[in-house]
């Protein structure tokens, strides 16, 4: 049996939580990100903090998975927050203008990335070239 690809922290301080993410989140791995998330909800939480520092990868599963959430957030009185995207999510928030729904800012407002993560190209690149190719060296996946 494989290892899993994500690991799940959770630390709850009253009506707050923080989930901490770490390894890849795609289509197999979603499911178990919005297990937890829905069980934040279940057990009272409304305020979830999600912390990507340790994320390696994030597709749009991913995304799908946090809108979700946060929308079930939304309707229970509650909020929940995305911090330190990796830039594969980053670059998903943007191209889709949806950061403002999970890090608090205004779409195409996202903090700097850190000195040692490339920049997304703000330019759109040539037709027949790949737009993540210059963000995702190696296996883009």
């Amino acid at each position: 049996m494989p290892l899993p690809q994500l690991t799940v922290y959770r630390h709850d301080r009253r009506k707050r939580a923080l989930i901490t993410l770490a390894g890849e989140i795609d289509l197999e791995s979603a499911p178990l990100v919005r297990r937890a998330l829905a069980q934040c909800l279940s057990d009272g939480i409304r305020t979830i903090d999600i912390d990507l520092t340790p994320v390696t990868f994030c597709d749009c599963s991913g995304l799908n998975t946090f809108l979700h959430a946060a929308q079930q957030s939304t309707e229970a009185g509650g909020t929940l927050r995305l911090h330190h995207p990796p830039p594969t999510l980053g670059l998903i928030l943007d191209l889709t203008g949806s950061g403002f729904l999970l890090l608090g800012v205004p779409s195409g407002h996202r903090p700097p990335p850190p000195p040692s993560v490339p920049a997304p190209a703000a330019h759109i690149p040539p037709h027949g070239t790949h737009p993540l190719a210059s963000v995702l060296p190696g296996d883009a996946r």
